[in-house]
């Protein structure tokens, strides 16, 4: 079976983290994987353990953009001849249909990993046209859909669930090397891209108002970091608050944080929060879909969105209080989160639409 997954980039985000996680693991259930991208660091450990990649310019929603990506994307078709294409939200969907135009018709099967509640409906006018399959990636995305009037194709869930990477430093080293020389300061991080969607702002404000000797971690980058590291300033955080940049070491950032922190406005299915519950790192995140249901089971405090007095509550109570932090840490992913089932329902779901026999 060859699988050729079509993403925007393949950096630092969480459908990366999946899409690169699927190809390596694709191997045991039959599978030969490519990844046509944008590229990134992740797109170059790929290459470099000899999986094929393709490049393909990053559409940015303009018509010339998605038309240039198209024409790439046929490219990357015609060169690796797969079976089915993978497609990563709703623009590769687009780009990966287009491109059968100028390369033959293949099955698509789109992994749906959320808009905001606005987008919904041209998603789902998109969806209709482009998607031989659609997968949400969490119960909640698929009701949304399909109110929104999906029906068909079907939504069809199926969790997302994080692929282990071990640190490749202990806790003191890294937290050293980023200046944290106290093995008791506490640390919470944040791992997300810095655009609006994922509301820095509000925990910057709940940072303010939380207090005492704390650290917090932003890692990622994005067009709204210029924005928050002067309300950071005007804030008055200094120390108290450190920009990462891009990164490509979040295990070694989990083994040194105490909790982790994500306030965003929606989610689909957050790798963040599944990879902290993984590392036995409790949460604090707004309320949303596929937040609500990754810490169903516990592993953290779930706060209403764009609170920044309930943020800081939360963070309080779990960077201040170890039997809490230990109790929340020790709760770990829910049942069906694991690479394994997440494996077995996608290669369910691409030999159907092939026609192969399982």
């Amino acid at each position: 079976m060859r699988v050729l997954q079509v993403i925007s980039e393949m950096g630092a985000g969480g459908a990366e983290a999946l899409v690169s996680g699927m190809v390596g693991e694709g191997a045991g259930f039959g599978w030969e994987s490519a990844v046509a991208s944008g590229g990134g660091y992740r797109a170059d450990r790929l290459r470099e353990q000899g999986f094929p990649t393709f490049p393909v310019p990053i559409a940015r929603r303009s018509a010339v953009g998605v038309l240039r990506a198209a024409s790439a994307t046929a490219k990357a078709i015609r060169r690796f001849d797969p079976d089915v294409v993978l497609a990563h939200n709703v623009s590769a969907s687009v780009v990966a249909r287009l491109a059968m135009l100028r390369a033959r018709r293949l099955p698509v099967l789109t992994v749906f990993h959320g808009v905001a509640d606005a987008d919904f409906p041209g998603a789902v006018r998109l969806l209709r046209r482009t998607a031989d399959a659609v997968v949400a990636v969490s119960s909640a995305t698929a009701d949304r859909l399909r109110v929104t009037g999906l029906t068909t194709p079907d939504p069809v869930v199926v969790p997302n669930a994080v692929f282990h990477e071990r640190p490749s430093l202990d806790r003191r080293t890294m937290r050293r090397s980023l200046g944290v020389v106290a093995d008791e300061l506490p640390v919470a991080l944040c791992l997300a891209r810095m655009e609006p969607q994922k509301r820095h702002d509000v925990l910057l404000e709940a940072w303010a108002r939380l207090g005492g000797d704390t650290v917090l971690w932003l890692a990622g980058d994005g067009s709204t970091r210029a924005a928050l590291e002067k309300q950071a300033a005007d804030l008055g955080l200094g120390a108290r608050v450190r920009f990462l940049g891009s990164r490509s070491d979040v295990p070694n950032l989990l083994a040194a944080a105490d909790v982790t922190v994500l306030t965003s406005d929606w989610e689909g299915m957050p790798i963040a929060v599944l990879e902290s519950l993984a590392a036995g790192r409790p949460v604090v995140a707004s309320d949303v879909d596929g937040v609500r249901e990754a810490l169903a089971h516990g592993g953290g405090i779930v706060v209403p969105p764009r609170q920044p007095d309930a943020t800081a509550a939360a963070l309080r109570t779990l960077l201040f209080d170890p039997v809490a932090r230990a109790a929340a840490g020790a709760a770990g992913p829910a049942a069906g989160h694991d690479p394994h089932t997440l494996m077995k329902s996608y290669d369910e779901l691409i030999r159907t639409l092939t026609g192969e026999r399982l």
